[in-house]
């Protein structure tokens, strides 16, 4: 079962840090968007197409995170990232230890 254990840590591990990196890069589209981003910039694409389905997601799911021009949908985003991070990561991590 050791096997089993060690396997599910990795798998937390690995989760952990991607969504820790999708955190951040949801952070960085949140700041770029206060300035005025050239569209046709790679890194703003590449932000753009990370995120905006996410975003759009959350909005046709949940209608008042769009309020007049105040759009709520990446603070959603981030409390999802950050209880996936605490509520799945960590169960992981105590079932591989379990089964140690």
């Amino acid at each position: 079962m050791f096997v089993l254990g060690n396997f599910l840590q990795a798998v937390a591990i690995i989760l952990d840090r991607v969504l820790w990196a999708y955190n951040l890069v949801v952070f960085i589209a949140v700041l770029i968007t206060w300035v005025s981003p050239d569209p046709f910039n790679p890194v703003v694409r590449f932000l753009r197409s990370v995120t905006e389905p996410v975003f759009q997601w959350v909005r046709a799911r949940l209608p008042f995170t769009t309020v007049g021009m105040l759009d709520l949908s990446p603070i959603i985003v981030l409390f999802f990232v950050w209880f996936a991070r605490m509520f799945l990561v960590q169960s992981l991590l105590d079932l591989s230890f379990r089964l140690r």
